[in-house]
C-alpha cells in the first residue's frame, strides 16, 4: 500500500496538510496586511520566568520565535519522523505501526525538531525586534506604516520603536473612522484594542 495512502499514516498526512494550509493562511494575510503570526504571538501571554510550565516554553524558544514558525516546525519534524518510521517498519516488520502508536512515537522527534531548528531561526532573528516588553507600554511611541494601507476594519503593519530603541511591528487602525494611512505614513499610537493598535497621524513627525 502506498505510504502516503495507509490509514497508518493519516496523522503524518493531517500534519502536512497543516503546513500548507497554515502557508496559505500567511500568505493570503500578507495580501490583506494581516499576519496570522503576529496576531498569534500578541495573543500569547508574556513569557515568565519562573515555573515549570515557562521553563517548558522557553526551552521551547516560545517569545524569541514566533509562535506560527515553532508550529510549522514541530508538523515538520512529526510528520517526516512519522513517514520514515512507518517505512521501517514496514521493511523490518512487514507492516505499518497502529496510526495511534505511531503518531505518538513521532511527537517527540518533533519537539526536537522545534528545539534544534528554533534555536537556529532564534539565533538569526535580530535581537532589535524583539516584542519582550509590556504591550502598554507602546501606547504614546510614534512609528511609521511599514506595510499596507490601514483603515478602520482593515489593519496595516506598523513599525514602532520602544523606550530602550528595540523596533516592533505592529497591527494598527486608525482610531478615527474616517482617516486612511497609507504605507509611509508617520503615526503616533494612542490606545490598544484586543489584538491591534490604534493610532492617529502623528502631530509630532520630528519626534519619529
Amino acid at each position: 500500500m502506498n505510504l502516503f495512502l495507509a490509514p497508518e499514516t493519516l496523522p503524518f498526512g493531517v500534519a502536512v496538510a497543516l503546513i500548507v494550509a497554515i502557508a496559505l493562511l500567511e500568505g493570503l494575510g500578507m495580501m490583506l496586511a494581516l499576519s496570522p503570526s503576529n496576531l498569534i504571538d500578541q495573543w500569547l501571554p508574556e513569557a515568565a520566568s519562573e515555573g515549570a510550565w515557562d521553563r517548558v516554553l522557553g526551552w521551547l524558544h516560545l517569545g524569541r520565535v514566533p509562535a506560527l514558525v515553532l508550529l510549522l516546525l514541530f508538523l515538520l519534524g512529526y510528520a517526516l519522523f512519522g513517514y520514515g518510521l512507518q517505512k521501517v517498519s514496514l521493511g523490518l516488520l512487514g507492516f505499518y505501526l497502529p496510526a495511534w502508536i505511531a503518531g505518538l512515537l513521532a511527537v517527540p522527534p518533533g519537539l526536537a525538531t522545534v528545539r534544534g531548528l528554533g534555536s537556529l531561526i532564534a539565533h538569526i532573528i535580530p535581537r532589535d525586534e524583539t516584542s519582550a516588553v509590556s504591550e502598554q507600554t507602546l501606547v504614546g511611541r510614534s512609528g511609521v506604516i511599514a506595510g499596507g494601507v490601514a483603515r478602520r476594519g482593515l489593519a496595516a503593519q506598523a513599525r514602532v520603536r520602544d523606550a530602550l530603541g528595540r523596533t516592533h511591528y505592529l497591527m494598527v487602525e486608525p482610531d478615527l473612522d474616517d482617516e486612511v494611512f497609507e504605507d509611509g505614513t508617520q503615526i503616533l499610537i494612542v490606545r490598544k484594542l484586543g489584538a491591534f493598535y490604534r493610532c492617529i497621524a502623528n502631530p509630532h513627525p520630528e519626534l519619529l
